[in-house]
């Protein structure tokens, strides 16, 4: 039995069903957590496309892709931990999410920071 690895997003679930689904555009993540947990799986896996087509339309910026990709290319993403949720159901329009990602260089010497944030989401035409 091949077993499947965990999705990066610190669910515990496998991959495959968890972020793999938002990310490859089968199903739109149903809250702002899931959202979220999708975010840092797509950061994870180097998945531009997804962290465009994910953030808040009004804050995307011309130079988005090239900052992500230069990102990408020198982090490697360590944890995800979630602290707390506000509203973001799935009947909410908006929500907060509250969490801390951990992330170093490449190279295995290089020192662990955190990401601690409180992410605002909202949803629009219902995605």
């Amino acid at each position: 039995m091949l077993l499947q690895p965990f999705c990066p997003c610190g669910s515990q679930s496998r991959y495959i069903d968890c972020c793999e689904m938002y990310l490859r555009g089968k199903a739109s993540a149903p809250t702002a957590e899931a959202l979220m947990r999708s975010r840092y799986s797509a950061y994870s896996k180097g998945d531009v496309e997804y962290l465009i087509q994910t953030q808040y339309p009004k804050k995307r910026k011309k130079t988005d892709r090239q900052m992500l990709l230069k990102t990408i290319e020198n982090t490697h993403w360590m944890g995800l931990t979630v602290l707390k949720t506000q509203k973001g159901g799935p009947d909410d329009r908006r929500g907060i999410v509250e969490f801390v990602a951990q992330y170093r260089g490449l190279a295995l010497t290089d020192p662990i920071y955190q990401l601690h944030e409180r992410s605002r989401f909202v949803k629009e035409d219902g995605l």
